[in-house]
């Protein structure tokens, strides 16, 4: 299984839309947002420099961790998948190892935002932010990486590009990726944070107030987590008898 690991991010690492995607894009954005603000607060004590860092951040992992959809549907239609059955690895362990490479990948994405925040737009944090922060955002993505399976397994390879967009840029608009959801109506910043986006981006209080997040949100994050995961194993069963 470490080979197919190995194997599998060699191959996404050589993958120009992923480059650009989930490390270029994120982190153009990001210099965008933060340079348009101008160094204003987009709420007391909350410079957009530092909100931005943590949203790009997300976004970047979020994209990343999606990625997997289309590879996986591709390896389907050329029977890639069908010849990895005749071998000895285990079905769980083709599913791990996905799971595995999609979240190594998205460690790239939210460090280089970091980096950019804290070299690049001055952004400061507590020195056990930093890290905490790290490891709290790619934590949170394995919740995406197990989403990104399964609409592998449930999308053919025809439509899983504008699925896996859909998704992606939904999820993000709705959890407050782009924007606050402070100062959006009730029922919006109710919805907004009950999404999987919403709750990941909790998480970046580690680094924007200094706090931790609830215990509501790592359990939302959980229950996603395991639905996705349930998801994912269910479509690859469907699809084995299928083959």
């Amino acid at each position: 299984m470490t080979t197919l690991i190995r194997l599998e991010m060699l191959r996404v690492l050589r993958n120009r839309r992923y480059v650009f995607f989930s490390l270029l894009y994120p982190a153009v954005l990001y210099l965008l947002m933060a340079g348009s603000a101008g160094g204003k607060d987009l709420a007391p004590g909350m410079p957009a420099a530092k909100y931005f860092m943590v949203s790009m951040g997300t976004f970047g992992a979020v994209g990343a961790a999606l990625n997997g959809a289309m590879r996986i549907a591709l390896e389907r239609k050329e029977g890639w998948v069908r010849q990895l059955r005749l071998t000895a690895l285990p079905g769980h362990g083709y599913v791990l190892a996905k799971l595995a490479a999609a979240t190594s990948l998205s460690l790239p994405s939210i460090l280089l935002v970091m980096l950019l925040g804290g070299l690049g737009e001055g952004v400061r944090m507590d020195a056990w932010q930093w890290p905490a922060l790290l490891a709290a955002l790619w934590v949170g993505s394995f919740v995406f990486a197990a989403l990104g399976i399964a609409l592998g397994y449930a999308a053919g390879p025809d439509v899983v590009q504008p699925v896996v967009m859909i998704t992606y840029i939904g999820l993000s608009l709705l959890g407050g990726t782009w924007f606050s959801l402070d100062r959006s109506p009730a029922w919006i910043r109710d919805l907004g944070r009950a999404t999987p986006t919403g709750l990941y981006n909790q998480l970046g209080r580690i680094g924007q107030t200094g706090t931790a997040p609830g215990t509501g949100t790592l359990l939302g994050l959980a229950v996603y987590f395991v639905l996705f995961a349930g998801l994912a194993a269910w479509l690859y069963q469907r699809d084995t008898k299928q083959a």
